[in-house]
């Protein structure tokens, strides 16, 4: 199938061929029909699929079909909600691109910036405004958005919004939309809470899945380092001046661990940044940036800082540290292997987050493959030690560059049975909270 056969106009075709694409991805073929019949939709497609542009060129369809006066007050027609600063300045990027023969006007609005600029730029009349939950229920009770007029709403990244404690953001942003209107949700995963929010609001959705529930992308080779807490950084230098790597995201489970994680490939002379809820939005789009020009090889971000970055053949992902929460892997490693391009996922465990290995290994139905890198094998004396949640400090002992160890005091043997750890679920939305 080629983009000539969906059914576009001609001014949405123009700008897709202008960016070089003629045959749309498998949720754009799917999505993209249902949508222009102008019917509900949800959809389970992870990123890098090319979801945006799957809703986003029906989007501009379904508007350019009807009367436009260019004279005439300007109403919010359509609503994008994503869960982070960065998904919404790309979602508007792509409306941009898309839209660029098109007479309509769009705004993003989010936290971390100031506010004048976006109720200026809503008085002076948009069509179509993304915008995250935070931000929008500011201006919705400044008064200085008016939403009567909505036609489509868009979820994107519905899951992590729900996981990030926007549910009840969203409930009240959407009893403020006109009740006659299309919905479109997108997610990665189907949680119960996003079925229960897809009962609510979606009727009679057409059904588009791209991809099996929190499948791995084959094109990624997937691998497990063993080394000790204390190994980590020093062994992920290492490997980053062995193989000569150009472009690595790679990724903490804390705010702290980022910034730590940066500040050491510096003082080896590794170009590195962190991004995460804590650092300015000036901060983050000029690290992504440079990340991506290249002037940064070594991009550190945690899972909320991460959601939705959108980098164009990616070779390499490396979770300096596992996630607590087994998806949550599957959304990491989706940063690479896209668009047809191979990839590469490493990830470097300890003793700690053993449990943590198994619960991914359950959720992908593979067993990963081990290695041991000469000069940082795993001291098979350590035991295994809690990793806490949400305290900012690192979550266990920590990853220091400097060779550490020991025998903790009262330290389950490895192999032992602990109790899984509780998603805090508090920290994620208090990261989110802030950076709204």
């Amino acid at each position: 199938m080629l983009f000539t056969e969906l059914n576009l106009s001609a001014p949405i075709l123009k700008a897709v061929t202008e960016e070089g694409y003629t045959t749309p991805t498998p949720v754009q073929a799917q999505a993209i029909p249902p949508i222009l019949e102008g019917r509900d939709m949800l959809a389970g497609a992870q990123t890098g699929t090319g979801k945006t542009a799957g809703f986003t060129l029906p989007m501009l369809e379904i508007l350019s079909r009807k009367p436009f006066n260019p004279k005439a007050p300007r109403h919010v027609r359509v609503l994008i909600l994503t869960p982070t600063r960065e998904l919404a300045a790309q979602v508007g990027e792509s409306v941009k691109t898309y839209g660029k023969y098109l007479p309509f006007k769009s705004a993003i609005i989010f936290g971390g910036v100031g506010i004048q600029p976006q109720i200026t730029a809503l008085r002076n009349g948009i069509d179509i405004l993304i915008a995250t939950p935070g931000r929008l229920l500011d201006h919705m009770s400044q008064g200085t958005v008016d939403l009567r007029h909505v036609e489509m709403l868009i979820l994107d990244e519905a899951d992590r919004m729900l996981d990030m404690g926007f549910i009840k953001d969203i409930r009240r942003v959407i009893s403020a939309l006109p009740a006659k209107r299309q919905n479109l949700l997108f997610s990665a995963t189907y949680s119960d809470e996003i079925k229960t929010l897809c009962e609510s609001i979606l009727r009679n959705p057409a059904i588009v899945e791209v991809a099996r529930r929190n499948t791995s992308s084959e094109l990624v080779t997937q691998r497990v380092i063993l080394v000790d807490c204390a190994k980590k950084s020093a062994l992920f230098g290492h490997l980053v001046k062995e193989n000569k790597w150009e472009q690595v995201l790679v990724f903490t489970r804390t705010k702290h661990q980022a910034n730590k994680l940066s500040d050491y490939l510096q003082k080896i002379g590794v170009s590195a940044a962190a991004i995460h809820g804590n650092k300015s939005q000036a901060a983050r789009t000029k690290a992504l940036s440079d990340f991506k020009a290249g002037a940064v090889k070594i991009l550190v971000a945690t899972d909320i800082a991460a959601r939705g970055l959108d980098i164009d053949q990616l070779p390499h992902v490396v979770n300096l540290e596992l996630p607590n929460i087994a998806e949550d892997y599957v959304h990491r490693i989706g940063r690479t292997g896209r668009a047809g391009n191979e990839g590469e996922a490493i990830s470097l465990v300890c003793v700690d987050e053993y449990d943590y290995l198994k619960g991914i290994e359950r959720l992908i139905n593979r067993k990963l493959d081990r290695d041991i890198i000469e000069g940082y094998e795993p001291d098979p004396s350590i035991m295994a030690m809690p990793i806490v949640q949400g305290r900012g400090g690192g979550g266990g002992r920590g990853n220091s560059p400097r060779p550490g160890g020991g025998k903790p005091q009262g330290a389950k043997p490895q192999g032992g049975r602990r109790e899984p750890q509780k998603r805090d679920s508090s920290s994620h939305r208090s990261e989110s909270r802030r950076g709204r």
